[in-house]
């Protein structure tokens, strides 16, 4: 059975006021301090965010209890310092992003600009095991016309510097604006896929090969596909449930590859539009159907990918697990639209934000 794992990405907030605080270099040394060898918290490009890895599992119900048990250390450590952590993927008040200070960091402001500044958004990268290159680059190849889904699930970004974006996920939109981001071409082989990566460094646009941000990519680190697509959501199930769909999802097109079956391509262009129109309505409108491409609602859409995936989820003992998680966000919402709920309640961003605050260990 192919093992997940996930990384995600918390907000720093102040407890009383929900604005962004810039205090991550504290957090991650006090998470050194109390969980000396765990390595679970990581820097991130903006002082104002915090990462935390977990480990690979098989069992969705370990992978979800680790989830649930990293934002609640998270927060602990977060806490003794004074702010606390929002599993938010951009934040709804004002705020100035801190870049951080090492090397790597700087080298980016000073290349691409604004663009490194307004990068203060918070995404969810999902990890599953492949044998090996040939078969990560098969499933590349024909995941493509299904991710815009997972972004339309996860959607949890709807403000943006104190007003309304129009957008579900307007991280993923301002994602976008990095060189080497979005959807790819069919690559065929690994070895055209390690051409045209190389091919990207040699250009000295970007850094190295930690900056291929591809929608999809393979791992550096691990022998995993890492899907890139997701907001942090805003309930540690909901993160469950997307690394639950996107392992059935790998797991479905490498067989599609062994049984000689060839990838759709509906091609880069229609595949940038798929993903700005699960960014724009989320679940709340219609998405562009994965084999079709036309347009039809988002919640025949969700269930297009369930039933696509439906013969290895059943086969992990994850089909009734996927499909309430599906209705539930279809009835209740993703984060995105609990977040524009909550607004309308309080009328007050910061009021948004605190309950975040309460949604991100619920």
């Amino acid at each position: 059975m192919r093992t997940v794992g996930v990384e995600e990405e918390l907000l720093l907030v102040d407890p009383e006021t929900g604005e962004p605080r810039a205090m991550s270099a504290a957090v991650l040394a006090r998470a050194e301090r109390e969980d000396s060898g765990q390595d679970v918290f990581e820097k991130e490009l903006h002082e104002q965010m915090v990462e935390f890895a977990t480990h690979p599992q098989s069992s969705m119900e370990r992978l979800l209890a680790e989830i649930a048990r990293c934002r609640k250390e998270a927060a602990g450590h977060a806490e003794e310092i004074g702010c606390t952590v929002a599993a938010l993927a951009t934040s709804p008040l004002p705020v100035s992003p801190a870049v951080g200070m090492n090397e790597r960091y700087r080298w980016m402001e000073e290349q691409y600009g604004i663009a490194t500044r307004e990068q203060l958004v918070l995404g969810c990268h999902v990890h599953v095991s492949v044998e090996s290159d040939e078969e990560g680059v098969a499933v590349l190849d024909r995941l493509r016309p299904w991710l815009s889904v997972l972004t339309a699930l996860s959607a949890n970004s709807p403000f943006w510097q104190g007003k309304d974006s129009g957008y579900a996920s307007y991280r993923s939109r301002v994602w976008q604006r990095w060189p080497s981001a979005g959807p790819t071409e069919l690559f065929g082989s690994p070895e055209r896929y390690h051409r045209r990566v190389a091919d990207m460094v040699a250009t000295g646009v970007i850094l190295d090969e930690g900056m291929i941000y591809f929608d999809a990519r393979l791992s550096q680190r691990y022998p995993t596909v890492e899907v890139r697509v997701s907001d942090v959501a805003l309930h540690a199930e909901t993160a469950g449930l997307v690394a639950t769909l996107t392992r059935a999802l790998v797991e479905t097109v490498a067989r599609e590859w062994r049984e000689g079956r060839e990838p759709l391509d509906p091609g880069v262009s229609l595949l940038r539009l798929a993903a700005w129109q699960a960014a724009r309505s989320g679940l709340t409108g219609e998405l562009l159907h994965p084999e079709t491409m036309r347009r039809m609602p988002a919640e025949a859409v969700v269930r297009a990918l369930l039933d696509h995936t439906a013969d290895a989820l059943a086969d992990h003992g994850d089909l009734d697990r996927a499909r309430e998680g599906c209705e539930r966000l279809l009835r209740d919402g993703n984060g995105a639209m609990i977040q524009r709920a909550l607004l309308d309640r309080t009328d007050s961003l910061r009021d948004v934000v605190t309950e975040c605050v309460r949604h991100t260990q619920a």
